[in-house]
């Protein structure tokens, strides 16, 4: 009969995840819940970390400290953001919308690349014409 495991969560390595997800750099993130950065390198690798201390770096993170007690090591963090119709973007997601239409633009320069082109070819007829 197989057995059940749970795999257990382990706060410095959700800690570390966290992080980096963010783009937070370790003396960064040190600094911010008032320790070196050695000591917040110690924490990142420790399985279990002092409520006091999860508390701070959630704060830091800007996330619940469930983010980091209640996931499993293997578990993928996945950001849904309910701003469907408000042209909200996740971090670091471009989102273009100009107010201008991109094919008049291009036509645009079409037209005065063609314009230019005509004003070059007419010049060159009348150098032609003077050289006869």
């Amino acid at each position: 009969m197989e057995t059940a495991t749970s795999k257990r969560s382990n706060h410095g390595f959700n800690t570390k995840r966290w992080r980096e997800w963010k783009g937070i750099k370790q003396e960064v993130l040190a600094e911010l819940i008032g320790v070196s950065q050695t000591t917040m390198s110690a924490y990142e690798k420790k399985d279990k970390l002092e409520p006091e201390i999860l508390n701070k770096i959630a704060v830091a993170l800007q996330i619940p400290v469930e983010a980091i007690t209640e996931i499993n090591n293997e578990s993928p963090i996945n950001i849904f953001s309910g701003t469907w119709n408000d042209n909200a973007v996740a971090h670091g997601v471009e989102n273009f919308q100009p107010t201008f239409n991109p094919i008049d633009k291009v036509a645009e320069l079409y037209e005065r690349m063609l314009k230019a082109e005509q004003e070059k070819v007419a010049m060159l007829q009348e150098m032609l014409r003077e050289r006869k």
